[in-house]
C-alpha cells in the first residue's frame, strides 16, 4: 500500500457468518487494529474455488483503520480466519470529515 502511515484505509474482508465476522472484529478492535468493523450478514458469493462453482452464504466486514496498520491487520486476520486464502482487500479513503478521521487515528494507536 502506497501511501502516508497516517492515511486512512478502509478493509473489505469476507468470512463464513456473521459469528466469525463478530469474533474477528472484536479482537480487531480489542487490539487497536482497527478502528471500526462493520459486519453485513446474509452475503452470498457465487466463485470458483478448486475448480468448483461455489455458491455460499458469507458475511462482509468492512474495517477502518489507518495505512501504517494495514501488514499486521491483515496478518492478524489471516490468523483468526477460517479461510486458508481468505479475502482481504485494502481501499484508501479519500476525503471525508476530519473528526471521523482524527477518531481513526486515535483509536489504532
Amino acid at each position: 500500500m502506497d501511501g502516508n502511515s497516517e492515511s486512512i484505509i478502509m478493509v473489505y474482508v469476507t468470512v463464513s457468518g456473521e459469528k466469525e465476522a463478530g469474533d474477528i472484529g472484536k479482537i480487531l478492535v480489542e487490539e487497536r487494529l482497527a478502528a471500526c468493523a462493520n459486519i453485513f450478514p446474509g452475503v452470498k458469493s457465487i466463485y470458483r474455488w478448486e475448480e468448483k462453482i461455489i455458491n455460499d452464504d458469507e458475511a462482509v466486514m468492512i474495517l477502518k483503520t489507518k495505512a501504517g496498520r494495514l501488514k499486521n491487520l491483515i496478518s492478524r486476520i489471516k490468523e483468526l480466519h477460517s479461510y486458508s486464502c481468505p479475502c482481504i482487500l485494502s481501499y484508501p479513503s479519500n476525503g471525508g470529515y476530519d473528526g471521523y478521521k482524527n477518531w481513526i487515528l486515535k483509536e489504532t494507536e
